[in-house]
C-alpha cells in the first residue's frame, strides 16, 4: 500500500522530497497535536460537567438549607409565642395565690379574733 502512496514521488528532485518530507513530518506533529488538544477539549468538558453537576447539587443543598432555616425560624417563633403565654400565665396564676394567701391571712386573723371572742 506503500508503494502506491510512495509511487507519485518517483522523478521528483531530492530537493522537492526533502520537501515533501518536511511537509509529511508537519502534518504528522499537527495530527497528534490535534489529538492530544482533542483529547484536552474532553478532558476540559468532562471537567466542566463535573464542576457544573456540583454547583447544581451545591444550589439544592443551599435551597434545602434555607427551608430548614425557615422552618427553625417559625419553631422558634413559635416557641418564643408559646413562653409568652406561659410566662402570662404563671404571673397570673401567682396573682391569684398572692390574693388567696391575702385571703387565707385574712381569714386567719378573723379566726383568731373568733377564738379570741369565744374565750372571754
Amino acid at each position: 500500500m506503500s508503494w502506491a502512496v510512495e509511487e507519485w514521488k518517483e522523478g521528483l528532485s531530492p530537493r522537492v522530497l526533502q520537501k515533501i518530507h518536511e511537509l509529511e513530518s508537519q502534518v504528522d506533529k499537527l495530527k497528534k497535536e490535534r489529538q492530544q488538544r482533542q483529547y484536552q477539549l474532553e478532558s476540559l468538558e468532562a471537567a466542566l460537567q463535573k464542576q457544573k453537576q456540583k454547583v447544581e447539587n451545591e444550589k439544592n443543598e443551599s435551597a434545602m438549607l434555607k427551608r430548614e432555616n425557615q422552618s427553625l425560624m417559625e419553631l422558634c417563633d413559635n416557641l418564643e409565642k408559646a413562653k409568652q403565654k406561659i410566662s402570662h400565665d404563671l404571673q397570673v396564676k401567682e396573682s391569684q395565690v398572692n390574693i388567696q394567701s391575702g385571703q387565707l391571712n385574712s381569714s386567719k386573723k378573723d379566726i383568731e379574733r373568733l377564738e379570741q371572742e369565744l374565750k372571754r
